[in-house]
C-alpha cells in the first residue's frame, strides 16, 4: 500500500458519532497489526485508562445506522455477538500505549496528525510523516496547537 492510499485509508474509517470523531475497534486491530479480541482485552486490563471521553461502546441503533453506510455487506460484521467499541483522539493515543508496539505508536500518530486533528487538510491532499525512531522527526512536537 503507498503512502497516499494509507492516508485515504485512514480518512474512509473515520466516523462522526455523538459529535465526535472516532475510529471502530476493529478498523484499529486492523491498523495496529493484532487480533480484535487482543486489543479488547487488552482495554480491559487496563479499562481505567479509558473514560467514556476516549472510549465508548456502540448503541444498537448507531451501529445499525453505521452499518447501512458500508458500501459492502461484510459477513463477519453481520454475525457479531457484541456491540463495537469506539475510539476517540484520546483514547487511540492510549490504547497506543496500552498496546505499546512501535506499530501501534507509529499508526496513532498518523491517525492523529492526517485523521482526526482538526486541521486536517482535505481528503487525498495528505501524505504519511516518518515518525519513526531514525527518521529525524521529533515525535515529541507534532505541531503548534491551535
Amino acid at each position: 500500500m503507498e503512502i497516499n492510499e494509507v492516508s485515504v485509508s485512514i480518512q474512509n474509517i473515520i466516523y462522526e458519532i455523538r459529535g465526535q470523531k472516532v475510529i471502530l475497534d476493529r478498523d484499529l486491530a486492523g491498523l495496529y497489526g493484532v487480533n480484535l479480541k487482543a486489543l479488547n482485552q487488552a482495554v480491559k486490563r487496563n479499562i481505567e485508562r479509558f473514560p467514556s471521553d476516549f472510549m465508548f461502546q456502540l448503541t444498537r441503533s448507531e451501529w445499525d445506522y453505521l452499518r447501512s453506510q458500508f458500501v459492502t455487506a461484510n459477513k463477519n460484521i453481520s454475525k457479531m455477538r457484541y456491540l463495537p467499541y469506539v475510539f476517540t483522539e484520546h483514547g487511540i493515543l492510549m490504547l497506543s500505549n496500552v498496546l505499546n508496539s512501535t506499530r501501534a505508536i507509529n499508526m496513532s500518530i498518523q491517525i492523529i496528525v492526517r485523521g482526526l486533528h482538526p486541521c486536517t487538510p482535505a481528503k487525498g491532499s495528505i501524505g504519511l510523516i516518518d515518525y519513526s525512531p531514525n527518521s529525524g522527526q521529533n515525535t515529541n512536537t507534532l505541531g503548534p496547537i491551535v
